[in-house]
């Protein structure tokens, strides 16, 4: 394999004839020279090739365009310009791939949302580049920590019959002929006739089919794709975003609370080791003091206290927000946001929230008011993570999802799970594009993710 510009970019002044591929960022001509800048990704700067024009043909040079691919063997040299160190003194050139003029990436400032249009050439920008390379290394460090720790990689499905969250907000999976829908003798859809003989959604979370690999493997963790059909056109919802899910078996919320904490300091840990020069652009570009950010995350002991202490605190505070605060409600984020900037400043885990505004899988506490959830809240983005001490006693499990309105049949499986040796677990869910977005500073979500998929908008 050819040394990438990253690794081209580290070495010395050699006699060594080496090999530059990638695509053309930039090009000068002057009388006698022509300055290349060549990069493919591995690192945000680009490496520098001098062409002696004398020692090309003019139509070569010509065509060496911006956009269009080359692979350039030469020499490394001791640069004489000063925005470098070395260069690479171009002894051949072959024009891989030609590039017109229309090519729409030229040399100056595009906005978020032109390039949004252009997804598929977006990655070749410095912004989308570093997005890249940090999502790249979170998601190596995501399966680093828990193979570090002992968890086991499960892969739950994509295509469900259950609904973990209960929102009915699915998208749902059909080969039905929907221009001649079959209907039972009551005029409802007949399932029967459809692919699985059931209705069948893509997934909102892998959960539930966790929680049955934590009963028998102890530790699981899951991370894939996960959606959501929800309507909200907003800079921090997707249709289709990446979940990552552990699930911890003989475990409480104390110890899902402490797994949570070491695993956002561990992956924002290794994007400071790993993604300097990135981290840098973002906090010159994008926003300034994200570094600072990160490492005072890094650094800081989580606060901790229950959704009635919160409350107790954000009520004094009422006047200051747009949706004031009473016991039983949720907490939105422009509180979330003051409770872990103005109160507490460093991320806040809140607990013990009301039943009514969480989930049926949720344990109970003995108040009978309120369950076993926690939420881990950040500065500056408010829930980045939502976790739980799952209910593993049978009986209490089927009165809930009775209060609820759900169908017990239909999650009988979930339910026999109690039955044969349960035990207590607890487990987490975090949206990595919402930690993508965290770690960067980029202000929309759909920038953060390869090919954003929400309202109205599914291309590519």
């Amino acid at each position: 394999m050819e040394k990438r510009i990253k690794e081209i970019l580290a070495l010395r002044p050699s006699e060594d004839t080496i090999k530059a591929e990638g695509w053309v960022r930039t090009k000068r001509d002057s009388k006698n020279v022509s300055f290349i800048e060549i990069n493919d990704g591995s690192c945000l700067k680009g490496l520098q090739a001098v062409l002696d024009r004398s020692a090309f043909p003019d139509d070569l040079v010509a065509r060496i365009t911006t956009g269009c691919s080359v692979s350039v063997t030469g020499r490394i040299v001791k640069s004489e310009g000063g925005s470098q160190d070395i260069e690479l003194r171009a002894e051949s050139v072959e024009i891989i791939g030609e590039c017109p003029a229309d090519y729409p990436l030229q040399k100056k400032r595009h906005t978020v949302e032109f390039l949004r249009e252009k997804a598929y050439l977006r990655p070749r920008t410095n912004l989308f580049g570093a997005i890249t390379r940090v999502r790249n290394t979170m998601a190596y460090a995501v399966h680093s920590f828990f193979q570090e720790n002992g968890f086991v990689y499960v892969n739950t499905p994509l295509i469900s019959a259950s609904d973990c969250e209960g929102a009915g907000a699915q998208f749902q999976v059909t080969t039905l002929d929907l221009e001649n829908v079959p209907k039972t003798p009551d005029g409802k859809v007949d399932y029967s006739k459809d692919f699985f003989g059931k209705l069948a959604n893509l997934t909102v979370s892998g959960q539930l089919e966790g929680e049955t690999y934590a009963l028998a493997m102890k530790d699981i963790y899951t991370f894939g794709p996960t959606f959501r059909a929800e309507n909200s056109n907003t800079t921090r919802h997707l249709a289709e975003f990446w979940m990552i899910e552990p699930e911890m078996a003989f475990c409480t919320l104390e110890g899902d609370m402490d797994c949570a904490e070491k695993f956002l300091k561990y992956i924002f840990k290794a994007v400071l080791d790993k993604n300097g020069e990135d981290m840098a652009f973002f906090s010159k570009f994008v926003l300034p003091g994200v570094i600072e950010n990160l490492e005072h995350v890094v650094s800081s002991p989580f606060e901790h206290m229950t959704y009635t202490e919160a409350v107790k605190i954000l009520e004094k505070n009422n006047d200051r927000f747009e949706f004031p605060v009473k016991w039983g409600v949720e907490i939105q984020s422009e509180h979330e946001r003051y409770l872990t900037e103005e109160v507490a400043k460093r991320p806040v885990i809140v607990t013990d929230y009301p039943k009514e505004i969480k989930a049926f899988y949720m344990k109970m506490n003995d108040d009978g008011k309120t369950v076993r959830a926690m939420d881990v809240l950040a500065p500056r983005l408010g829930e980045i993570i939502g976790g739980s001490e799952r209910e593993y006693r049978y009986d209490v499990l089927l009165d809930r999802m009775k209060e609820l309105g759900l169908d017990p049949a239909a999650y009988w499986w979930y339910l026999d799970l109690r039955k044969y040796g349960s035990v207590p677990h607890a487990g987490f869910g975090l949206g990595f594009e919402r930690a993508v977005r965290y770690v960067t500073g980029v202000e929309n979500i759909r920038d953060v993710i390869p090919y954003p998929r929400y309202v109205k908008s599914c291309e590519y």
